[in-house]
């Protein structure tokens, strides 16, 4: 049996685009941007650390370790350096066009998984790859060009709407892996 963390993954993730959501929202005008930079920055270590972790070594089952690990060390990467700079004071631009492209790369994930079945759940998982693209792609517009309400209140539907949709897999991925697991023992302690 396989080592799986992906639904911690999952929950970073959700806990991320909320953050995400309501710092378009309301953060963008807060006269305190430093305020931000904590909750950005625990998303972005355990998305770094985990994503990291599973591009390296390819703990799951065939090309999940992409689709997963890739896009989560993309997102804790972006997450980590939006904490840098909103700690620092610089500007987020540069984060953005990161994002950009880290979102393009969710998008074609999301694609394929529902072009090819993926997952139990491939139409679910796949919107909410794409919708999390879409997060990447528009960020730059949402902090800098678009910075008309309408435009934001369309973003952090967006957003919550992934998140949603990843908070719906990522618990039940909780929920099941307590039975999927309950009989895997580390191979330390196998006789």
């Amino acid at each position: 049996m396989f080592i799986d963390y992906l639904a911690v993954m999952l929950i970073n993730l959700v806990a991320g685009l909320f953050l995400l959501a309501y710092y378009i929202y309301r953060g963008i005008d807060d006269s305190d941007q430093k305020r931000w930079s904590p909750g950005f920055a625990i998303t972005g270590i355990i998305g770094f650390a985990t994503g990291l972790h599973m591009v390296l070594t390819w703990p799951l089952p065939g090309p999940y370790n992409i689709a997963f690990g890739d896009t989560e060390l993309l997102f804790g990467v972006l997450f980590l350096a939006a904490s840098l700079s909103l700690a620092l004071n610089w500007s987020l631009f540069s984060v953005s066009i990161y994002a950009l492209f880290a979102g393009f790369v969710a998008i074609e994930v999301g694609a394929r998984i529902i072009n090819k079945s993926l997952t139990t759940e491939p139409l679910v998982a796949g919107i909410g790859f794409i919708l999390t693209g879409l997060t990447g792609v528009f960020l730059a517009p949402a902090l800098y060009w678009l910075k008309a309400r309408p435009f934001r209140i369309i973003f952090v539907i967006i957003a919550i709407v992934a998140a949603l949709i990843w908070a719906f897999v990522g618990y039940d991925a909780y929920w099941t892996h307590f039975v999927s697991f309950a009989r895997w023992v580390p191979a330390t302690l196998k006789k």
